[in-house]
């Protein structure tokens, strides 16, 4: 099935693997509240254990260095996407408080940004990805 939509995540490539994973949960968590649809139906079970949903659509992550996350970041906000970021900084904090404190002490232009988390029109999110290859 082809959905009209995309969900992409760009991470810095030269991340450790365990910050991969933990950025990659922070952002969708962020799409998932900026964009309730994504999530799909509740899971059952044949022994009628209930589970909760999911994301609807497949997550196509994609692996970038510093200079291309920044690109990317700009080429979102220049299009007035609603996004998720994860900043270098967030890796030493604590809480979302913290988290929320440090990104509102940073000028956009400095963001040490190593993670994006895009959701929107297919076509839209193509144009803002363009040229990334897959995380490997």
């Amino acid at each position: 099935m082809m959905y009209p939509t995309k969900t992409a995540l760009i991470l810095l490539d030269k991340l450790a693997p365990w910050q991969k994973v933990n950025v990659s949960a922070f952002l969708t968590g962020g799409l998932m509240h900026g964009y309730p649809e994504m999530a799909g139906e509740p899971y059952k079970d044949n022994d009628d254990n209930f589970y909760l949903a999911m994301i609807r659509e497949p997550v196509f992550v994609y692996g970038a260095d510093s200079q291309t996350i920044r690109r990317t970041f700009e080429r979102a906000r220049s299009r007035g996407m609603a996004f998720s970021i994860y900043t270098r900084p967030l890796f030493v904090t604590n809480n979302d408080a913290d988290n929320r404190a440090s990104v509102a002490a940073t000028p956009a232009a400095g963001l040490d940004i190593v993670g994006l988390g895009l959701h929107g029109d297919r076509k839209r999110i193509d144009k803002i990805v363009n040229g990334l290859k897959f995380l490997a």
